[in-house]
């Protein structure tokens, strides 16, 4: 147990026009979410590429939405989808962890949006959450689908360069945002229905070594959504309905509480602004895109290496 951390406060740095949004339009995803009512637009996902645009997912709405820095949006991409987790490709492409296809991936130029792997063998995915990629290209990713601690068998897989898929884990209730430290030698995954963070080491042939709790989170009626990285091995965590960003340090001590000025459904998170020291939020309670700033640098993703 800890004293309450600091708050940080954020501001809403953008919020969907009118026009993208999508009041009254219904969807398999919005049919069976009776808990948001008249729900026009649900963001996850965000992921800055070099160009300093913000891209995020829009997932009742197979969307991919884009913001530049002058504060423009635009509809990248749109299919028939479930977008929820993004990661860029250091070759500009974006990859999707689509709950209802696999992993997509999308040329933001021409907007053509193609499965990438639908499939472990020959059994479907349970439903694809989000996906982060390493430093040499291997891209992790988790499998959550309705997972949760009555059916603990969520899953995180890994695609090799070389095509070859493994999977490391398949006893998780619910994974949900999964991030690496600084040095690709740690994988975090957050588990949503046990309001958790897990640690999972590897070792240098990739294997898993002892994966044990790293954070035991509280309270909210959902749990830990996305995450994002720092510099120092640090980690930023959405616990969504909470309305907050959680900040741990390396070593797992919180360091900030970063408040949500609207909204509670706070679901993702990363960095990126003026020396990667800011925290870009996706509330999707309000469609908006919120703003904080934080003293230690977000770590440098595969997009930008």
């Amino acid at each position: 147990m800890f004293a309450a951390p600091p708050n940080v406060e954020t501001v809403i740095h953008a919020s969907i026009p009118a026009e993208l949004r999508h009041a009254g339009r219904q969807t398999d995803w919005t049919r069976i979410r009776i808990q948001y009512p008249n729900l026009d637009s649900f963001l996850e996902g965000p992921a800055f590429d070099r160009a300093g645009n913000l891209h995020m997912v829009n997932i009742p709405f197979g969307q991919i939405l884009s913001l530049s820095p002058a504060g423009e949006w635009k509809v990248t991409a749109e299919y028939d989808g479930e977008p929820n987790g993004l990661a860029i490709h250091k070759d500009g492409r974006f990859f999707i962890a689509d709950s209802k296809w696999g992993i997509m991936v999308i040329d933001p130029v021409s907007g053509k949006a193609e499965p990438y792997l639908t499939r472990n063998g020959a059994e479907r995915f349970k439903g694809c959450n989000d996906l982060v990629f390493a430093r040499n290209g291997d891209l992790y990713f988790t499998d959550q689908g309705q997972t949760g601690l009555n059916d603990p068998t969520g899953r995180v897989f890994r695609l090799r360069t070389n095509g070859k898929l493994e999977c490391l884990l398949n006893n998780i209730p619910s994974p949900n945002g999964i991030g690496l430290s600084p040095d690709d030698q740690t994988l975090f995954v957050a588990v949503t229905r046990g309001n958790c963070i897990w640690r999972v080491p590897m070792d240098p042939d990739g294997s898993i070594n002892r994966a044990g709790i790293y954070i035991q989170l509280s309270g909210s009626l959902g749990g830990p959504d996305g995450i994002a990285l720092d510099a120092e091995g640090g980690i930023a965590i959405a616990h969504v309905h909470f309305g907050s960003i959680w900040v741990f340090d390396g070593w797992g001590e919180p360091t900030h509480r970063v408040r949500s000025c609207t909204g509670r459904r706070v679901t993702n998170v990363c960095y990126g602004g003026a020396d990667n020291r800011s925290l870009f939020i996706t509330e999707s309670a309000t469609g908006t895109i919120l703003r904080a700033e934080v003293a230690v640098p977000g770590t440098v993703l595969y997009s930008h290496t």
